[in-house]
């Protein structure tokens, strides 16, 4: 069998530089996409829409560092964003027994139901986006993608 070099006429880390830098385009174009749509059809944010499907998923709620460390991002944007959806009545705030300065943010009533709306509508956008991939496909892409997220953990734990 020939080697990568060979085959493509490219040497293996400027093969991996340019899935990268595609993976980064493709991301960048459905993200800016999928961001307008919110915009137009929901008077929303990504951020926003973000927030809350990370609460939808623990109805318990999460504490603020909890939330913004599964979404990589600052306390402080976490914050601002969690006190807009607060004043629109989709989150509630909820202090945590023993630690005064901690709140643990979670979904009213009225913010799972305006979120299970904007859900069902972005799956349909991810779906049209996503396309020109069928069943197979996909599950193609999610297993080199994981393969990609586990070499991404174990290089960091050495």
């Amino acid at each position: 069998m020939k080697d990568v070099t060979e085959r493509t006429g490219q040497e293996p880390s400027k093969q991996r530089l340019r899935v990268w830098l595609n993976l980064l385009k493709i991301n960048r174009g459905i993200e800016a996409e999928l961001r307008g749509r919110m915009r137009t059809e929901f008077g929303t944010t990504l951020p926003r829409f973000d927030v809350m499907s990370a609460l939808y998923r623990h109805p318990d709620g999460l504490i603020m560092s909890a939330l913004s460390s599964m979404l990589m991002v600052s306390n402080g944007n976490v914050t601002g964003i969690v006190d807009r959806l607060c004043d629109d009545g989709f989150i509630l705030r909820v202090p945590v027994p023993g630690d005064r300065r901690a709140a643990r943010a979670r979904l009213t009533p009225a913010g799972r139901q305006e979120f299970e709306r904007q859900a069902e509508v972005h799956e349909v956008w991810v779906a049209e986006l996503l396309g020109g991939l069928d069943a197979q496909e996909c599950a193609v892409v999610l297993d080199l993608l994981t393969r990609i997220r586990m070499n991404e953990t174990e290089s960091h734990h050495v």
